[in-house]
């Protein structure tokens, strides 16, 4: 293929998963129970009563997963160590646990493949939660130790550490809508929530920079890019406003900036957010990273003219908006196209969202973004050999790294590109109906297959930048 967008050089090209959604192997070397073993035995919190114990049973097929990144040349894998597994009552390390991910990071040094770790990526250990989780101030000091453990066991090896993934979904799916483990609808506690979340990022930051002054550190946040439906009304220019504070920036301006945006705190001040900041905590927050990983999928056009309900199946549970301050407030769908999951296709908003952080927060801190996932769930059909001709991913991923492409010609720092998912997986509460992966996964008999996209992906890889672009 000949790259008619080049990347530039040393640009880091691979793909994610996390533990939750591939391991399985769920009460194995004494591993106990996460809050998504235990939210997916509730009466339909996920499709079809799915659950994480077996998934892709990656815990036994690493080193065939880890030779099927070698072949399609990934130059890094982001996986996640579950912390129920590393430390099972969020407390006291397992060695049989932690010796899993040891022997996954030798074998990934061994294909040539970077390993780069995410410490967090929604599984709190259920014994945590039953003591508060995430909305008890003692969680974040504990994740704290977690770090310490994980890096202590594997710091000689990882360079590239992520603290936290998508600590919105934790926070405001997890304690607010109910969509999410451990399935709470408290807006108050999803506030408490977010705030640990951070200094939980920041308590670990500080922990893993004593164990490596050189390594890589970061923390990994999803965005979206709020638009207004009518730009002339005020109120949907409010509602962009707002969804934009308590998704984005909520997040973005502690650890960046070092303080909460005013007009957020004004947004939740009724429900006492200011109570869970104690003095010292934004300092300890915005401890300096080295680098900030960006996923996104859509962006969304808001508004708050009322929209009918959006139908769910009937053994769904009942939800809440996430949004604690802005629960009037819908998306609205523009007419583009969708991916399985419902989700707008619209790359420019990546583009958009690129050029916005580094010219308003990561730039001037010379700080470089990587994207550390970006993909789409479509409604794969396997020939009778099991391959998956999947162009309408292709597509997607494609006008993504188009996307990428023009914001880094347009200056922004960009250094890398993580396709979400290298497998087809557990997808939360859509349990095994949503397929995000370049690999096909036959859960029956646990057959990887690599789809068209994972080939043209490692293209892309080999040559370093994106054919012409395609009209599809």
């Amino acid at each position: 293929m000949n790259a008619t967008a080049p990347f530039p050089d040393g640009f880091l090209w691979g793909a994610a998963t996390a533990a939750y959604q591939i391991e399985g192997a769920a009460h194995e070397d004494g591993r106990q129970d996460s809050i998504w073993d235990v939210f997916a035995r509730v009466p339909g919190a996920v499709a079809d009563a799915h659950n994480g114990d077996v998934a892709c049973d990656h815990y036994h097929r690493y080193a065939e997963d880890v030779a099927l990144m070698k072949e399609l040349g990934l130059g890094a894998y982001r996986f996640s160590t579950s912390w129920s597994r590393c430390m099972p009552d969020g407390r006291t390390p397992n060695p049989a646990g932690i010796r899993f991910y040891s022997d996954l990071v030798d074998e990934l040094l061994a294909a040539g493949v970077t390993p780069w770790l995410t410490l967090y990526h929604w599984d709190l250990p259920q014994a945590l939660e039953d003591d508060g989780g995430w909305t008890k101030r003692e969680t974040a000091h504990l994740f704290a130790e977690y770090a310490r453990t994980m890096h202590q066991a594997l710091g000689d090896r990882v360079r590239i550490w992520t603290t936290l993934n998508e600590p919105w979904c934790s926070a405001f799916l997890g304690y607010a809508s109910g969509e999410h483990a451990p399935g709470r609808q408290e807006p108050a506690a999803a506030l408490a929530a977010a705030h640990h979340l951070l200094l939980a990022h920041g308590l670990a930051t500080r922990e893993l920079r004593k164990g490596d002054p050189d390594a890589q550190l970061g923390l990994t946040l999803n965005f979206t890019v709020p638009d207004p439906l009518d730009p002339d009304s005020e109120a949907d220019r409010d509602a962009a406003r707002r969804i934009d504070g308590q998704f984005n920036r909520i997040f973005l301006d502690p650890v960046v900036k070092g303080h909460y945006p005013e007009d957020v705190l004004d947004d939740v001040r009724h429900l006492g957010f200011e109570r869970f900041i104690q003095p010292g905590d934004l300092d300890i927050i915005a401890t300096p990273i080295d680098l900030l990983g960006v996923n996104y999928y859509h962006g969304e056009a808001v508004t708050t003219t009322a929209q009918p309900p959006v139908d769910r199946p009937e053994s769904a549970r009942r939800l809440s908006s996430p949004y604690v301050a802005a629960d009037g407030v819908s998306s609205v769908p523009r007419g583009l196209p969708v991916t399985a999951m419902g989700w707008e296709v619209q790359p420019e908003g990546l583009r958009r969202l690129l050029n916005r952080l580094h010219q308003d927060y990561t730039g001037p801190r010379n700080i470089p973004l990587y994207i550390t996932e970006n993909g789409a769930a479509y409604n794969d059909h396997p020939d009778e050999s099991g391959y998956v001709d999947d162009q309408d991913r292709l597509a997607f991923i494609e006008s993504h790294l188009h996307a990428v492409s023009d914001a880094i010609a347009d200056g922004a720092d960009v250094r890398g590109y993580l396709a979400w998912s290298l497998l087809d997986n557990f997808e939360w509460s859509w349990g095994y109906h949503q397929r995000f992966g370049l690999v096909r996964v036959d859960y029956e008999t646990q057959r990887r297959i690599p789809k068209a996209s994972a080939r043209w992906f490692a293209d892309v890889i080999r040559a370093n930048g994106l054919p012409a672009r395609t009209t599809r």
